[in-house]
């Protein structure tokens, strides 16, 4: 069983907007503190978001005012909503989540292509 699972990725248009969801077990949930990162084409995985286990938040400079990072505690989900997509946005999404044990999990990243 894959213990973090990415959704939400597809084709959108550039402007459009989208909406990733990582879910993880409560286990690995709890107290934790997660990240979106993304793997563009030919790049190395670079920190889009992080929220902390306190709900503080941090971005990219690249995507600050056109992302939020969430999280719903009640769904053991953290949430990534991108409005505003550029061409540049394109990539790999993965989520990883800092369990309060210290243990890292990912999962196993979610495409988004923003393309006209």
């Amino acid at each position: 069983q894959v213990p973090v699972v990415e959704s939400g990725g597809g084709l959108v248009q550039p402007g459009g907007s989208l909406r990733l969801s990582c879910a993880a077990s409560r286990s690995i949930f709890s107290n934790s503190a997660a990240g979106w990162y993304l793997q563009a084409p030919g790049k190395q995985r670079e920190l889009v978001a992080r929220i902390s286990r306190y709900d503080g938040t941090t971005y990219a400079d690249s995507m600050k005012g056109r992302f939020t990072i969430s999280r719903d505690n009640a769904k053991n989900t953290v949430y990534l909503q991108m409005n505003s997509l550029k061409s540049e946005d394109t990539g790999v999404y993965y989520c990883r989540i800092e369990s309060a044990s210290g243990n890292v999990y990912w999962g196993q990243g979610t495409q988004v292509t923003v393309s006209s």
